[in-house]
């Protein structure tokens, strides 16, 4: 096996890098750089400061089809698909720039930050996977993330049909954790999600149809 080049070897550390500033796990790293774990430890102490967490990754697909973080995953996918699909980025870039629109956007309109980036990359996962798709909304015309084996006629998004306890939880919270998987929102955070919900509608008809389904008016 040929040796990497230095300048190879070089991208691979700055890409770790800047997965392991955007909050990733050492699984992550291991699925997107090729560098020894080893190595990957030395550079997660570096940049964090710490030793990085141990323990499973997330991997309930039913955790982004509840309401909250429901929202904030099909925004953030909606997001990905526009870098990869529109402007021709790679899946590393659309990644690690697509979560940045995101954290940009909860920012802007006050929203706390539910989706960890460990999560979001494990979002994308699970859309390569065929387990989750895009479905359009019949009543905003926003796509967002449900099962693959949902049906597609007549679905509404969270944003348009919340639950009756939305809006309900006793306490704010600035960010979760990895493992946390909140699934309500205080009244302030609910206009948030209105928010998002209107970017999910002006950015419905950005995207091409591949991997989404229709509203049941298919040709």
């Amino acid at each position: 096996m040929a040796k990497k080049s230095i300048t190879e070897d070089a991208q691979d550390v700055m890409r770790a890098a800047i997965l392991i500033e955007l909050g990733a796990r050492i699984q992550v790293l291991e699925s997107e750089v090729n560098l020894s774990r080893d190595r990957m430890i030395r550079l997660y102490q570096e940049v964090k400061g710490v030793s990085p967490p141990k323990g499973m990754l997330p991997f309930s697909v039913d955790w982004f089809l509840t309401w909250a973080p429901n929202i904030h995953a099909s925004l953030f996918y909606n997001i990905y698909r526009f870098l990869t699909d529109l402007a021709g980025c790679s899946h590393f870039d659309a990644l690690t720039k697509g979560y940045k629109l995101y954290l940009e956007h909860c920012e802007r309109h006050d929203s706390y930050i539910m989706l960890s980036f460990t999560r979001a990359w494990t979002l994308v996962r699970f859309f390569d996977a065929g387990i989750l798709q895009l479905t359009r909304c019949c009543t905003c015309t926003g796509k967002f993330v449900t099962r693959k084996q949902d049906a597609a006629h007549g679905a509404v998004c969270g944003s348009c049909q919340p639950p009756s306890r939305a809006g309900k939880s006793a306490k704010p919270v600035s960010r979760v954790t990895e493992d946390e998987a909140a699934a309500e929102c205080s009244p302030g955070q609910f206009d948030a999600m209105e928010e998002l919900n209107s970017t999910l509608s002006n950015c419905a008809d950005l995207e091409p149809a591949r991997h989404e389904a229709s509203c049941g008016q298919a040709a």
